[in-house]
């Protein structure tokens, strides 16, 4: 309430700005007012300003945009939180700078358990591949693993290979590998999740992975300290999220625990953002566990705290081999990956999580996983009938002429990642775009032939897999160019990705009418930027940052 009573004083008001609403009927404005959390009025700074009591906080957008909170459709708050604090390895190349940058890490941490490192190329010694003896020969004395920026592979020195146990290799489930040596013993490089878990454990930070790795809970629970060590982690994931302009997260990896430590924070001092947490369904579950989804659903369902969905993963990534492919990989013509699941445990999987009226979320990487997780959905809705599902496909980096037009028939959402493509932001063109090969480019991250084929998509970065920051991710749609001459433009215009990142946000969350949007009644959810991003040229979008960031009315960064 403000000081001057009961009035229609809003408790905020943000002036002098380029207000972006994303509402068709009324697209600019020059300020906005909250109160209670909410939108009161967006409109001319005159009308806002009649709104002002004495004790309305004023924010001077100085001629900014003022944009809806951006909506980071896919992420992974726990891990990325954690990971803020490891050795980062983007952007480093060839074993001399590998080899400083890790022992420098090295000397300024000489308590760690295992140092970790995190985004280093595939291509970082070029065409050879890592293995624990180039580690060893960096840090033969101390375990280290470092892992690739898909979060797919890592690559471990001997030292972390013993102490993890898996130096002799280990029995994995299906499209995992402990890549083993001529020597008999294992290479150093591991391949997806089973294969490192056991190294990164030694880190401590196992809890931090298990809404990931295993999508259980804590055992044995951690203890006082433990718990709020962790709460810490999520603190430092949400900051960072808000930091860049962000309000609403739909998390990818998930738990029971991750909701506790979150319901902790917001009764504490409250949340800087909104989170979504799925219950991550893996391989080795029975049909009968998705009663703790419907419980984590029921439990947790408040516009700041909330569940609703399922995640899987049904394939890994193309830079391992571990995608699921149609026809052959271009550089490996007698693979075509192996699926985490069969298409009908999936297929039943579908039905079952559709029955329930949940949401499920796909990682599908190959055109064969995307195949078959459509098949899925198109099962759940002959099985159960045709409902508003909103079901997603995660990533979608490859996928067919035949599949292209089934996201729109099945109302199914396109969940993709503008940093992603290759050359896009950080990624190297190789080994990706030889992997998939020529023939496969034209429906490569194909965010604009889905678009036109009536598909909803929406945006995210993957973070920590990709840069946090909606705004680079932008700049990467808006920017885009074909590997070949021949190949469509998948761009986005600049209004197209705002909105992927905003009003598509909130459609995949099924809150459209409440957020994703500056209207009078929607959650007062908005960033303000440092400059008229629509009069910004598309390669200095990187320079736009955000100054301000208001989530359900109160400021949770300013710059």
């Amino acid at each position: 309430m403000s000081a001057t009573g009961t009035g229609h004083n809003a408790d905020l008001i943000v002036i002098n700005g380029r207000v972006l609403t994303m509402d068709g009927g009324n697209p600019a404005a020059e300020a906005v007012a909250v109160k209670d959390g909410a939108i009161i009025a967006v409109g001319s700074r005159a009308a806002i300003e009649e709104l002002k009591g004495t004790a309305t906080q004023v924010i001077d957008a100085k001629g900014g945009s003022v944009l809806p909170g951006f909506i980071e459709a896919h992420m992974h708050l726990f891990s990325g939180g954690a990971e803020l604090a490891h050795l980062q390895l983007g952007g480093v190349h060839g074993f001399e700078a590998l080899k400083q940058v890790i022992r420098d890490y090295a000397s300024t941490k000489p308590e760690a358990k295992m140092l970790v490192g995190q985004g280093v190329d595939y291509t970082v010694l070029d065409d050879e591949r890592v293995t624990r003896h180039h580690l060893d020969a960096i840090l033969p004395d101390r375990p280290f693993c470092m892992a690739a920026p898909d979060h797919h592979t890592m690559w471990a020195n001997t030292k972390a290979l013993e102490m993890a146990g898996i130096l002799h290799g280990r029995a994995l489930g299906p499209g995992n590998e402990i890549v083993m040596g001529d020597d008999g013993l294992a290479a150093g490089e591991l391949r997806e999740g089973e294969a490192f878990g056991p190294v990164l454990d030694l880190a401590g930070e196992g809890r931090v992975r298990l809404g990931l790795a295993t999508g259980g809970e804590p055992d044995p629970m951690p203890s006082a300290t433990e718990r709020a060590a962790d709460r810490d982690i999520m603190r430092r994931g949400l900051a960072w999220c808000a930091r860049h302009g962000i309000t609403s997260i739909q998390n990818m990896d998930g738990n029971l625990y991750q909701l506790e430590l979150l319901a902790e924070i917001d009764a504490e001092e409250g949340l800087p953002c909104r989170v979504q947490i799925p219950f991550h369904y893996k391989n080795f579950m029975t049909l009968d566990m998705l009663d703790k989804a419907s419980v984590m659903t029921e439990r947790y369902n408040s516009e700041w705290l909330s569940c609703g969905m399922v995640k899987v993963f049904y394939d890994g990534v193309l830079d391992s081999w571990t995608a699921v492919m149609v026809e052959p990989y271009a550089d490996r013509t007698d693979w075509v990956g192996e699926p985490l699941f069969t298409p009908q445990q999936f297929a039943d999987l579908a039905v079952a999580v559709d029955k329930r009226g949940l949401q499920m979320a796909v990682h599908s990487i190959g055109d064969g996983a995307v195949r078959a997780v459509l098949d899925g959905y198109e099962a759940a809705q002959k099985a159960n009938g045709k409902r508003d599902s909103r079901h997603r496909v995660e990533h979608i980096e490859v996928t067919t002429t035949a599949d292209v037009p089934r996201f729109a028939e099945l109302g199914v959402i396109a969940s993709m990642q503008p940093p992603h493509p290759p050359g896009a932001m950080d990624f190297p063109l190789e080994p990706t775009v030889s992997r998939i090969g020529p023939a496969r480019w034209p429906l490569s991250y194909a965010w604009r032939t889905l678009k036109n084929a009536g598909a909803h998509v929406v945006f995210a970065s993957d973070w920590p897999v990709s840069p946090i920051d909606p705004i680079l991710g932008i700049q990467a749609a808006v920017m885009r160019k074909p590997w070949a001459d021949s190949d469509p433009d998948q761009s986005f215009s600049l209004q197209e990705s705002l909105a992927a990142y905003t009003v598509e946000g909130a459609y995949a969350e099924f809150a459209e009418h409440r957020k994703g949007t500056l209207k009078s009644g929607y959650m007062a959810d908005l960033v303000v930027l440092s400059a008229d991003i629509e009069k910004t040229a598309p390669a200095d979008l990187h320079k736009v940052r955000p100054v301000t960031t208001i989530c359900g009315g109160k400021v949770t960064y300013q710059a």
